[in-house]
């Protein structure tokens, strides 16, 4: 397997594979295929939606869980550090502490509450399960534009270190596109629906990653993992309307 797919997977996924080089080139190709392993994902979402009849309220919350369980909930781990870190105002040294902390504080509680209830209304109005793979390929998306150059590393060291600003703009256009075509037959009968959740979703995404670099000095593995969940969060809602 390629070092850059097998960091795409043990970055972004439960699978524990075998390492293989670890630098900022396999960085670069891990973070233009975020939106493949986001795909993959969100076809096994897909999956446990289509086995228990597609729409409801369980059939919703089992494939929300499923992708929790799938990322070992990192990215809605991020979110939750994220949260409590520009709830604080405090500066970016502080902040980037609190982001260090095991512990989640009532910012990051109410934002995962907000988000999870948010998926899962949506998954339980369909279309879900197009909807569904196109959100989760629309979330790991908002992270490699996260990754792309020219936004910093807020630390010297961590994952968004390793991968702040290795995506150039070819492979970062590949994936837009790639993603944005895929959701044109999402919403059956509104094949405009689709690139426009999409579009909606990076939107929040970016604003999200220029207001952390703002407050923060640069992105984190945190602030990634928030970006993907806001970005999810946003392109199925957007997708369900």
């Amino acid at each position: 397997m390629p070092d850059g797919l097998r960091l795409a997977l043990t970055t972004l996924t439960v699978a524990r594979l075998r390492p293989g080089r670890v630098d900022r080139a396999t960085a670069t190709v891990a973070m233009a295929l975020a939106p493949l392993v986001g795909a993959a994902v969100g076809a096994v979402q897909a999956a446990v939606l289509a086995g228990l009849g597609h729409t409801g309220l369980l059939a919703a919350a089992l494939a929300v869980a499923t992708g929790a369980l799938l990322t070992r909930a990192l990215h809605l781990d991020g979110l939750a550090d994220t949260v409590d870190a520009l709830g604080s105002y405090a500066g970016k040294e502080q902040a980037l502490a609190i982001m260090r902390r095991p512990e989640i504080g009532a910012f990051g509680v109410v934002a995962l509450v907000l988000v999870l209830l948010t998926q899962v209304a949506a998954l339980s109005r369909g279309p879900a399960v197009p909807a569904v793979v196109v959100a989760a390929a629309t979330g790991r998306l908002a992270i490699t534009w996260a990754c792309r150059r020219g936004v910093p590393a807020a630390r010297p060291d961590g994952l968004g270190a390793l991968v702040a600003g290795t995506v150039g703009p070819v492979p970062l256009a590949v994936a837009t596109a790639a993603v944005a075509a895929t959701a044109i037959a999402a919403v059956p009968g509104r094949p405009w629906q689709g690139p426009v959740a999409v579009a909606a979703a990076l939107t929040a995404a970016l604003l999200l990653t220029r207001h952390t670099v703002r407050r923060f000095g640069g992105i984190t593995g945190d602030v990634l993992g928030a970006a993907c969940e806001l970005s999810v969060t946003v392109a199925l809602v957007a997708l369900v309307l």
